[in-house]
């Protein structure tokens, strides 16, 4: 299938490069997990935690001054909540607001590879790659939406913490929640395509059986 694998370049051997070096990140944080006490299986877990509550703002003649606005014109002040000494409730949370997203990307890059991979082997046209096609069309849309919602309440919750006017509540998720919008249209157009492919790959079927 050597005309197949060069219609995936160089989509394969990018995705397969970085597939190899998040993996040996990981490794290297997992060593330093077993030295670093702030390193949990790779992630940090110490250090200065924040929130940027980007729904409240305000404006004032000083900071108008300070960050030297135009005549006729304001600056709005967005607030951040930041701890120096994060307790352990708060050090899961901040590891829930951004794990999730690193591990909707790990999966997805192993799938795309293990996808490119089985297409340059096999052949692009085949029911493995409409199958594999389409699970990774799953994997993104149902994930994006997971990811979103799961550190959405991640950081209401943490918010809710250090800051004593913003309660944990559907609002204070709401405000936190943003919509994956590309990653739900590019989902789609995989799916899509999986079905597309799927199709052709029966049709060319049903021609072999008839020649």
């Amino acid at each position: 299938m050597t005309q197949d694998s060069k219609l995936l370049e160089p989509l394969s051997t990018v995705v397969s490069g970085v597939v190899r070096l998040l993996i040996g990140l990981l490794a290297v944080w997992f060593v330093l997990s077993w030295f670093n006490p702030h390193i949990h299986f790779g992630w940090a877990m110490g250090g200065t935690t924040c929130v940027t509550a980007d729904w409240i703002s305000g404006s004032s003649s000083d900071t108008d001054m300070v960050y030297n606005a135009a005549a006729g014109a304001h600056v709005n002040a967005i607030p951040q909540y930041c701890t120096a000494h994060p307790g352990t409730y708060q050090g899961l949370l901040k590891l829930l607001g951004e794990l999730p997203a690193f591990i909707l990307l790990l999966g997805g890059l192993l799938m795309l590879n293990s996808l490119l991979r089985a297409a340059a082997r096999e052949g692009v046209y085949t029911p493995r790659t409409a199958a594999d096609l389409r699970l990774l069309g799953w994997w993104l849309l149902l994930g994006s939406l997971a990811v979103e919602t799961i550190e959405a309440i991640a950081k209401a919750a943490l918010l809710a913490t250090l800051a004593e006017e913003a309660p944990f509540s559907a609002g204070a998720w709401l405000n936190t929640w943003t919509s994956p919008y590309l990653a739900i249209l590019t989902a789609l157009g995989l799916l899509t395509f999986a079905r597309i492919m799927r199709a052709g790959v029966a049709m060319r079927e049903d021609l072999d059986a008839v020649v």
